[in-house]
């Protein structure tokens, strides 16, 4: 499977941003974003299943930003809006495979930059 991620860019605080991830290689059926802002652990931004009809975010997003999917085109969306300062890092898009809580491939990464 490989995922390419893309999108990223330099922003202001308040802006918005949708970044996409295509994969390719197998079907996906559940798919995510994570983050790793500089200096620190990657972590969890958003997931989707094939269907849609799960979808978690955690909570320092919620209500910001909107995973999305279009299984025609086998990519994942995330759409961020009302982006922060803290929101920089670099986001990468990953997909789950099985009944794994941990994923199993992973994009390149894109990085996002939100100046205040």
């Amino acid at each position: 499977v490989q995922l390419q991620a893309s999108g990223g860019g330099l922003v202001q605080a308040g802006d918005s941003l949708r970044l996409s991830c295509a994969a390719s290689g197998r079907t996906i059926y559940r798919m995510g974003w994570f983050r790793q802002a500089p200096g620190k652990e990657r972590e969890f931004v958003a997931a989707i299943n094939r269907s849609g009809s799960s979808i978690s975010y955690t909570d320092s997003v919620k209500g910001r930003f909107t995973i999305s999917r279009d299984n025609d085109k086998n990519t994942v969306y995330l759409q961020m809006n009302s982006v922060k300062p803290g929101d920089t890092a670099v986001y990468y898009c990953a997909a789950y495979t099985g009944t794994s809580s941990t994923p199993t491939y992973w994009g390149q990464g894109t990085l996002v930059t939100v100046s205040s």
